[in-house]
């Protein structure tokens, strides 16, 4: 028995021909569809790459309890519970973050791993002096500005190591992954994962690939999750970026599934194709995936599987399912037992015997929305305004992406034993910073029917509908050993009854002008536009920012637009561009 898992990085369905995709020919996909069995209600559970990951692993949430980290020391890892019990394990991938601090307990799970250097300016080729005249940076904070010219100026190194399309990290991944495979050919009981980083941003593509698309070479192909300039001629240029890269994806795709129908595997392999979160490019005006709402584009993700025993193919299911589902599928296939813990379910029922493996699904990311779908609506929920209580971290390796958690994260440290999923174990309960956290705050709450409205562009206003999403969201948390304050976090410790749910919304229909310095606003973006203002310009500003709208009278509510002017004709016109970006963050509520 044989698994083979291709996961590709920030995959979108919508771009792919099995969905409906049209803007890219992606005939690999279509070939694939065609031999396995399609999802059409795939979720993602936890955000982004290494949540993500960790679910891949556990089969559990990862957003309710931390945020981006390593394998914990009491967690199930699928991988190394496969090699415990005779199967081989083996990795290969291009995705930097398997060695930065926060990824670094995965890789060691499997039997053997292979790490292809060289993306998303991965620390890979030495050189003293970058260059860092980086174009295009100029409204981002110093702290962010300072480290993505970082990132692009490294990148821009290895690039010069890539010329050719077999240099190119895709390419070398992929072929690492056949050679496994030819290597192996004759050996049975092992499980394969060939895991590529692309089509993840920053868009590197061979000139060949964007020849296809008809887009030129010259852009560097990085974005910043951010509100930003929706110019026309910017989304062509960043979404034809993303069709190139999906077309060089489909492509080497295609060379896997060669490699199964010359050796015949289909008779005896699994095969599962998936990817781990979308990418918004310019839709609901957003660029990126961690800041604003998780979108579909985000959130509903392509996934295909080819199980042998059932020789189900050419089909969809509308089942709902999510990436906790993976780990328990392959465990299955293996005949070996599913710990207790492990939350997600196999797939086969669902392909088998057609019956739903989950009513509803949450999905996130740590402190910010909490998501939760029944396979017909998503609603989301934001972090409560104005909420001042504390939010924690639960973990035994404290570590972040790239670093480890500071002396003063560790300071105030307490252990916690309330979890059941930690083994009996005792672990630290760290204070997280809010700081990004306050930014979710903004966002309204919203519902949407996504089957009706797939673009998800005219929210729903049903109390009683929003009210029966609430009631299941609690229960999921309850099941999943969510933290006792993230009801209060999410404000749902005070929504026990449909009228609870009214008041909470004539509460925040008030809160909208809630006085600050005698001003009102009309609406919680604007409130946040103009505290923003308050905390980035100085002396003298800061009060003519007050003293003009105090002018405007008591009963005059201010909005976004007054905000932009006011800055325009008064902010130093270096400081400008800078002021006017941050500010239209603030202003965004959706």
């Amino acid at each position: 028995m044989k698994v083979i898992q291709v996961m590709f990085d920030t995959l979108r369905r919508d771009y792919l021909t099995p969905y409906g995709g049209t803007e890219v020919g992606t005939p690999n996909f279509k070939r694939l569809a065609e031999k396995s069995v399609r999802f059409d209600n795939f979720f993602a559970g936890s955000l982004p790459c290494m949540p993500a990951r960790r679910e891949l692993h556990t089969g559990r949430y990862n957003f309710l309890h931390r945020s981006w980290g390593p394998v914990e020391p009491f967690d199930d890892s699928m991988p190394e519970i496969l090699a415990n019990n005779g199967v081989y394990t083996h990795l290969v991938t291009d995705h930097k973050h398997y060695w930065r601090d926060g990824g670094s307990t995965y890789h060691p799970r499997y039997s053997s791993y292979e790490l292809i250097r060289g993306q998303e300016g991965d620390r890979w080729k030495p050189k003293v002096i970058k260059n860092v005249e980086i174009q295009g940076l100029e409204n981002l904070h110093p702290n962010y500005r300072e480290r993505k010219i970082g990132s692009i100026s490294q990148d821009l190194v290895n690039r010069e190591y890539m010329k050719r399309e077999e240099d190119h990290p895709l390419s070398r991944t992929v072929e690492a992954g056949l050679h496994f495979l030819r290597e192996n050919k004759d050996a049975d009981n092992w499980f394969l994962q060939i895991e590529c980083f692309d089509p993840h941003e920053p868009f590197f593509v061979p000139k060949k690939y964007l020849d296809m698309c008809g887009i030129s070479d010259e852009y560097n192909g990085w974005i910043t999750y951010t509100h930003d300039d929706f110019s026309n001629e910017k989304r062509h240029m960043v979404q034809g970026y993303y069709k190139a890269l999906v077309k060089m994806c489909d492509e080497y795709l295609g060379k896997v599934l060669d490699y199964m129908d010359e050796w015949n595997l289909w008779e005896d392999t699994m095969l599962i194709v998936n990817t781990d979160h979308g990418f918004l490019l310019g839709e609901h005006e957003w660029w990126g995936k961690n800041i604003m709402p998780f979108y579909n584009e985000v959130a509903q993700l392509p996934f295909f599987i080819w199980d042998p025993r059932l020789r189900v193919n050419n089909v969809h299911c509308e089942h709902l399912s999510q990436t906790i589902d993976v780990p328990a599928t392959i465990l299955e296939f293996f005949n070996l037992p599913i710990p207790e813990d492990m939350d997600g379910k196999p797939l086969s029922a669902i392909i088998e015997e057609e019956h739903p493996n989950h009513e509803d699904i949450l999905f996130g990311a740590y402190g910010s929305s909490i998501n939760i779908s029944d396979g017909k609506f998503v609603y989301m929920r934001f972090p409560s305004p104005n909420y001042e209580g504390k939010l924690y971290e639960y973990t035994l390796s404290p570590m972040r992406m790239e670093r480890r958690f500071s002396p003063k994260e560790l300071a105030t440290i307490t252990l916690e034993d309330t979890f059941t999923f930690t083994k009996g174990i005792r672990v630290l309960k760290v204070e997280s910073d809010t700081s990004m956290m306050k930014s979710y705050q903004r966002y309204q709450n919203r519902l949407y029917n996504y089957q009706e409205d797939p673009k998800q562009e005219n929210p729903i206003h049903d109390f009683k509908k929003e009210f029966e999403m609430i009631q299941r969201m609690k229960s999921l948390m309850k099941e999943n050993d969510a933290p006792q304050e993230l009801y209060a976090y999410y404000g749902l410790d005070k929504i026990h009854t449909e009228n609870d749910l009214i008041k909470e919304y004539e509460i925040l229909d008030k809160e909208k002008s809630i006085l600050i310095n005698g001003l009102r606003f009309n609406n919680s973006g604007t409130k946040e536009g103009y505290l923003l203002l308050q905390g980035i310009i100085n002396g003298q500003q800061k009060e003519d920012l007050t003293n003009y709208f105090i002018a405007l009278g008591q009963n005059h509510i201010i909005d976004a637009e007054e905000l932009q002017l006011w800055v325009e004709g008064n902010v130093n016109k270096e400081v400008q561009p800078f002021t006017t970006y941050q500010l239209n963050m603030a202003l965004r509520i959706d």
